[in-house]
């Protein structure tokens, strides 16, 4: 497929495990990729690994817990290319504990980078979707942001708090023909869930067989989810929360 040929996308966290799968999906399918992340190291990596299968990348870095911050990565990828056509909002952390558990850093450094990147960075990309008369916005929130899981408050609280955006956005944003919607994954194989199973003492085998389909999910999974609700083909998905779980429920 070359759905998003001659656009530009915006891809944030896009040197994690979920983030550089949904920035190869859109370059695969023909767009002008900005690999950005607050690891510039890494952003570059992605990058220069999409350039030498031949597709168009360009790795920004970017602290998006930084409202300069984020103004800053609009205008550079305007100057650059001139147009935004589609902005993934996928960076997030994940700070776990229970509310005693957290301290205040925890709290507000998750809210930070998990929402109020959000707020900033649509405030910057939403006036250049209007002139342009079009524009998608998908944002990843969580299954947890939904059906809270126990010990991750200030994670749940701020992934929920990323679906209301969504929806808030899309109902004032829609006679703009600019679509938002967003993807709530549940386990996925990743370096950050990696890194809590072990803490856990658990498996990946043991979170295999907690999902109804047999297996917790692959990044490349939530990519194209995230791809299709960028394309044409979801023409008429607008304010959308999308669950890509394997049928698992929150435990």
């Amino acid at each position: 497929m070359n759905r998003f040929a001659n656009k530009v996308v915006l891809v944030t966290g896009a040197a994690g495990g979920i983030g550089s799968a949904i920035a190869a999906r859109f370059a695969h399918e023909g767009a002008r990729v900005i690999v950005s992340d607050v690891n510039l190291q890494a952003a570059q990596t992605v990058a220069q690994g999409l350039r030498s299968e031949g597709h168009e990348a360009l790795a920004i870095a970017a602290d998006i817990a930084n409202g300069e911050a984020c103004r800053g990565l609009v205008e550079e990828v305007m100057a650059q290319f001139g147009q935004i056509d589609v902005l993934i909002n996928n960076a997030g952390i994940n700070r776990r504990g229970n509310l005693l558990a957290l301290s205040e850093d925890d709290w507000h450094s998750s809210f930070a980078v998990n929402v109020d990147s959000m707020f900033h960075l649509c405030r910057a990309v939403l006036p250049v979707m209007i002139e342009a008369g079009a524009g998608a916005i998908v944002n990843t929130a969580s299954q947890w942001g939904l059906h809270p899981a126990p010990g991750h408050i200030a994670y749940n609280v701020t992934k929920a708090a990323v679906a209301s955006f969504t929806q808030n956005l899309a109902r004032d944003y829609a006679p703009h023909n600019i679509r938002v919607n967003a993807v709530c994954p549940g386990e996925i194989h990743t370096p950050m869930l990696e890194a809590g199973v072990l803490r856990s003492g658990r498996t990946i085998a043991d979170l295999d067989r907690m999902v109804p389909l047999g297996r917790i999910g692959k990044p490349e999974e939530v990519a194209a989810l995230v791809a299709f609700l960028a394309s044409a083909e979801a023409a008429f998905m607008c304010g959308s929360l999308v669950e890509i779980t394997g049928a698992q429920a929150v435990a």
